[in-house]
């Protein structure tokens, strides 16, 4: 019996081709799979969009549709614009059954150009996504050969074909040998939770730290959100101006402010016990984001208070940092 693949597009560069009616390029046509041979192939499209087009909605779209198409096939993969790739990879992350096999890819050049990746990628994606081992990894992300775990992905480059990386670096490797691909990976599945909101009500939205921030944005930020996450300094500080700000807003609202880090790598520590050091703004009530970026913590925040958790369950949920 031949294996079934289910190949979910949703735009982005890979989809590209030049505008016939205006400057650049822009999402048009789905991309063919190469070279698969004996494999069942059905395709959906839920949109065609640039990704910076995609939102939180779109991602719960996608994971519902993924849960509807995988009891019919063997392996899943989503193409997908690169800019916000890795945060659908972490929505789809804290979504889906990690038993289903789910890859995305994409590309960093459009169809029009010589040195396209995106077939490459495309059947990288395809044979990661059908290899027996996938299964119980949850979501990942496959570019350039290399595969990636939904929760440390990131990309690093604007333009390079290689954009994708994330300490601790990748979880497997996919190569191929006179046509064959030999898949390896580097690291064991781990149990993790996944959460079923129905919706992504709640608002979050993120704060960037920089030297000499006195909270300029805070305060209207405070007020419309649900919850906010901050990118602060190293290993989780602020300027001493905004240890107040997050206090009244823990204390008096009850609404969750997360910490995260504006550093590329590294976890948030609670080390510093000067004014706004990551100490005090634990002690004032603020959330550690542990290794999440800033982004992939405003989607589980979101998650989170969508499913109408209080401020102590969002915080046991943080501190426990299974995801």
């Amino acid at each position: 019996m031949p294996k079934r693949l289910a190949l979910v597009h949703t735009g982005g560069t890979i989809a590209s081709r030049p505008n016939p009616d205006g400057p650049g390029v822009t999402p048009q046509e789905a991309p063919d799979l190469p070279g698969l041979s004996g494999v069942t192939v059905r395709e959906y499209q839920p949109f065609n969009l640039p990704s910076p087009h995609i939102t939180p909605a779109h991602m719960l779209q996608l994971s519902q549709l993924i849960e509807e198409v995988a009891p019919h096939a063997d392996g899943v993969v989503v193409t997908h614009g690169t800019d916000t790739l890795e945060e659908t990879a972490f929505l789809l992350h804290l979504t889906l059954p990690p038993h289903l096999p789910v890859v995305l890819t994409g590309s960093m050049r459009h169809a029009a150009e010589a040195s396209w990746d995106g077939p490459g990628n495309l059947l990288d994606a395809a044979q990661v996504a059908l290899y027996p081992e996938t299964k119980g990894r949850g979501p990942l992300v496959v570019f350039g050969g290399d595969i990636f775990d939904a929760r440390t992905v990131t990309k690093v480059h604007t333009s390079a074909v290689d954009a994708f990386g994330g300490y601790p670096g990748p979880i497997g490797r996919i190569d191929r040998v006179e046509d064959v691909a030999h898949v390896r990976y580097f690291a064991s599945p781990e149990p993790r939770p996944t959460f079923g909101p129905k919706e992504l009500a709640a608002r979050v939205e993120i704060l960037y730290a920089y030297a000499g921030w006195k909270g300029e944005g805070y305060a209207e930020a405070a007020q419309r959100a649900d919850g906010l996450v901050i990118a602060a300094l190293g290993t989780g500080n602020l300027p001493p101006e905004l240890l107040p700000l997050v206090q009244e807003t823990v204390q008096t609202t009850q609404k969750p402010v997360v910490i995260a880090t504006r550093t590329h790598a590294g976890p948030v520590l609670p080390v510093y016990g000067y004014a706004g050091g990551g100490a005090t703004l634990v002690q004032a009530g603020a959330i550690p984001a542990s290794f999440l970026n800033a982004h992939k913590a405003r989607l589980l925040l979101m998650v989170l208070l969508s499913l109408d958790m209080d401020l102590e369950r969002v915080r046991q949920l943080f501190a426990e940092g299974v995801f």
